[in-house]
Order: structure tokens, then C-alpha cells, then sequence
């Protein structure tokens, strides 16, 4: 028997995957006023790479999640293969920044740790639903969820960080 039902799913993914899209929508414009600024630093690199990669794999998740005939085999493989390249993605943007000769600000590391630790919930939650139980998708979905945390408040600090360092660099300019 198949635990996953699509049916029962579907509002969430289609909420969660818009929030998404919207919220990549809006971070890429704001990143965009600030280029020069994010280019110029390797903590705000990583931290715009962490939120746009992030949202941007919301939502493809759920669209993936939403394409019909699909059961809980498919949609926990989908997922797991999904957040597996996220972390790894996410720790060699890190490492990155970890080598480069400006200090990791310890913002950048907690966000890093806590995106990561919700991508292996996520995960775990895949695997649990590929062995064929529904709690798993309750974890994987809680845990993309718990992602937004990250995703959103590191918009709000790359943006403070932008605009702190262009007063810095003089411009003037501030959101």
C-alpha cells in the first residue's frame, strides 16, 4: 500500500512552492540593486548563493512533488536526491568562504549549520518515506518549512550587510 496520497498534499506544495517562487522573485531584485557589493565579498556571496539556491530549490522541489501519477517511492527519491545536492552545494559554497582571507562572520556559520541541519532532516524524512511511511514526508515537509527561517532572516542580513558596507564604502546608499 502506498502511503503517500497525493491529494492530501497538494495545497501545501502548491503554497509552499508560490512562497517560494515569490520570495526568489523578490530576493534577486533586491540582490541586484547591490552586485557590486555582494560580488566583492565572500561572505555575502555565499550567503546570497545559500538563499537564491535555496528558494529556487523550493520550489522546484514542490513543482517535481506536484507532477501527476507519481507515489511515495518517486516523490521520496525526488526529495532526497534534491537535498542531498543541496548540502553538498551548500558546504562547498562554505568552504569557500571559510578560505578565503576575510573572517566568516559566526551569522554565516549558524545560518550554514542550521540550513544544513534541515537538509539532512530532510533527507532522513526521504529515506523514511522511500521505506514506505508517511511520517517522512511530515519530516522532509517540516523540514523544508523550518528551511524558510534561514532563507528569509539571511535576505534580511545580506541586505543589512550590503548597505552597511556601502556607507562604509562612502555611497551613501541604504535600502
Amino acid at each position: 500500500m502506498n502511503p503517500y496520497q497525493p491529494a492530501q498534499w497538494h495545497d501545501f506544495f502548491i503554497t509552499v512552492g508560490g512562497g517560494a517562487a515569490a520570495l526568489t522573485g523578490l530576493v534577486v531584485v533586491a540582490m541586484s540593486l547591490h552586485l557590486r557589493a555582494i560580488a566583492a565579498d565572500p561572505a555575502l556571496r555565499h550567503r546570497a548563493r545559500s538563499i537564491l539556491t535555496g528558494l529556487a530549490a523550493v520550489f522546484m522541489r514542490c513543482s517535481l512533488v506536484l507532477m501527476g501519477g507519481q507515489n511515495g517511492l518517486a516523490v521520496g527519491t525526488e526529495l532526497l536526491i534534491a537535498s542531498t545536492i543541496l548540502t553538498v552545494t551548500g558546504l562547498l559554497s562554505f568552504r569557500q568562504v571559510s578560505r578565503s582571507s576575510t573572517p566568516v562572520p559566526r551569522a554565516s556559520v549558524l545560518r550554514t549549520l542550521g540550513g544544513t541541519a534541515c537538509y539532512s532532516a530532510e533527507m532522513i524524512g526521504a529515506a523514511v518515506l522511500i521505506a514506505g511511511h508517511i511520517a517522512g514526508l511530515y519530516l522532509a515537509a517540516g523540514a523544508m518549512v523550518a528551511n524558510f527561517f534561514f532563507m528569509i532572516s539571511g535576505s534580511w542580513l545580506l541586505l543589512v550587510g550590503v548597505s552597511a558596507d556601502e556607507a562604509d564604502a562612502g555611497t551613501g546608499a541604504a535600502l
